[in-house]
């Protein structure tokens, strides 16, 4: 059997959407989910002839600036990583040999009209010492005497790999027929066979598992994006291949860590600027479910795409056709419900806060500027706790947490944890069953009521509420904009949170403005 490998074009081609912006943490961040994920091959950015150097943006002049986003080699795994050149904006001269570490496949790219200047191109590269792909533009644009041709100049080039690009998403099952069987037949058989596709016509899926089905004579690569971000309309989103690897070829890349990227990376900015498919409809489909059960997930706002994922895998087949939201709400409440035993935790909390003031912070937009920083400074607080977030200002006593979406395990927390029951972690934390703490109603699962109801089973004396600021829809509602904003919420839903702040059975101050107070 060939080997296929599974190349993630995200940071690269994924760029087209947002300019190459990612920041510098978050590209690293994308990087190092797709390498535990185990994909094969992660395209981490352009080489192209651009003014200097600037860490945030994921095209760069050197070799050096682009191997700057890897992670450490100890962290690499099986996973190898490549950059992108194209032949008419990038000078060779530039590139760097290859010296053993750090991106060593170079993907060249060039058009129909310098093609052949694109073929010393690759030589040139080739020359450096790196693996190379040699992937023309446009395939669906050659006539198979030109792809003979081509053929020709890659064998004698012999580069590691050669792809078939469908750069205008017009190829369909029997162009891929055709030009894979030239391919395969003509060039040498010690060449990879790439695939490159892009989502007009809604085939990728269907034309990625045609080619992973083949009898080649070869190895293969499929190129693929997290959620099929690409110029719009997209690519193949990697998250779905991947998945048909696993069930077809008995590969184990890791779902939920592609899901975990994509919701704190590519979902916020396919908000900004729409391309392809939702992950929704991939993993009610993944189930072979009525897709309004992963909408309603979403909808819930305190739950990851990994949290879906497993919500979803437990469904009942009698309830797959027909939605259900009834039967959706009671698996959440089991899932969020899960049971530990929090006797231990709650003795080492009452003993925290028993009798002392008690600051809880919020991450409301008030604690982004000096004036809201400068009440919470001046508050004369026994003990702080933060809220689903970890300010940047100052440390808390503890961060307290109960929303998935909000709290990175992997992360380094500089201060001790209090988790609910729903965070599946293996953090060092106190853990607090969540259904001790949940209300009813919409805000049954806000963070500040629960942790205030927390602070009343510790005995608290007093708490100073800051960053609770409440929602209008003329001001953000959260100091870091990259946090979820509930657009449905407003007047109806501050003056029920005013009324559970009252009723949580402890003396309550607001440092900072909030609709809270006003209501």
């Amino acid at each position: 059997m060939s080997d296929i490998k599974l190349l993630d074009c995200t940071l690269r081609d994924g760029g087209y959407i947002n300019n190459w912006h990612w920041g510098f943490g978050a590209a690293r961040r994308v990087i190092q989910a797709l390498t535990r994920a185990g994909t094969d091959i992660v395209e981490v950015g352009f080489l192209r002839n651009v003014e200097g150097y600037d860490p945030d943006i994921s095209v760069c002049n050197t070799i050096e600036e682009l191997n700057r986003l890897l992670p450490p080699e100890g962290q690499r795994c099986h996973t190898i990583y490549s950059g992108m050149a194209m032949r008419s904006n990038y000078d060779i001269a530039k590139l760097s040999p290859y010296d053993g570490h750090g991106i060593e496949v170079i993907r060249i790219t060039a058009h129909d009209y310098d093609i052949r200047d694109g073929m010393d191109f690759a030589r040139e590269v080739k020359a450096r010492g790196y693996k190379l792909s040699i992937n023309p533009i446009n395939i669906m644009g050659y006539a198979d005497k030109d792809l003979l041709w081509i053929f020709d100049q890659v064998n004698a080039i012999h580069p590691w790999q050669f792809s078939i690009v469908d750069t205008f998403g017009s190829m369909r099952r029997r162009d891929l027929e055709r030009i894979v069987s030239l391919a395969d037949h003509n060039l040498a058989p010690d060449i990879r066979l790439g695939l490159h596709l892009h989502e007009n016509m809604a085939l990728s899926f269907c034309l990625a598992q045609e080619f992973i089905d083949k009898h080649l004579r070869r190895d293969a690569t499929v190129d693929a994006s997290l959620m099929g971000m690409g110029r719009i309309p997209g690519n193949l989103p990697i998250e779905l291949v991947a998945d048909y690897m696993n069930d077809t070829l008995g590969s184990h890349y890791d779902i939920d860590e592609l899901m975990d990227a994509i919701q704190d990376h590519i979902a916020p900015l396919k908000g900004e600027s729409q391309w392809g498919y939702t992950p929704a409809y991939f993993l009610s489909a993944r189930f072979n479910l009525h897709r309004d059960y992963a909408e309603h997930y979403l909808a819930k706002g305190d739950l990851t795409n990994r949290d879906i994922n497993h919500i979803l895998a437990n469904f009942d087949r009698a309830k797959a056709t027909a939605y259900d939201p009834a039967y959706a709400d009671r698996l959440y409440a089991e899932y969020q419900g899960r049971k530990v035993d929090d006797e231990a935790a709650l003795a080492a909390l009452r003993a925290a806060f028993a009798g002392k003031r008690v600051l809880v912070l919020a991450p409301g937009a008030t604690l982004a500027g000096e004036e809201g920083r400068a009440a919470v400074r001046a508050a004369g607080a026994d003990v702080s706790v933060s809220a689903n977030f970890v300010p940047e200002f100052l440390t808390p006593s503890y961060a307290f947490f109960t929303n998935s979406k909000r709290f990175d395990a992997g992360a380094a927390c500089p201060c001790p944890l209090i988790l609910t029951s729903n965070l599946r972690a293996d953090a060092p934390a106190a853990v607090v069953n969540y259904d001790r703490l949940a209300g009813t109603g919409a805000q049954g699962g806000n963070s500040v009521l629960m942790l205030l109801r927390l602070l009343r089973l510790c005995g608290a004396a007093e708490v100073l509420l800051a960053g609770t600021d409440g929602y209008r829809p003329d001001r953000p509602a959260y100091a870091d904009a990259g946090l979820h904003t509930h657009t449905g919420r407003g007047a109806a839903y501050n003056a029920q949170m005013a009324g559970a702040i009252r009723a949580a059975g402890l003396p309550v101050r607001f440092l900072t403005p909030s609709e809270y107070e006003r209501t």
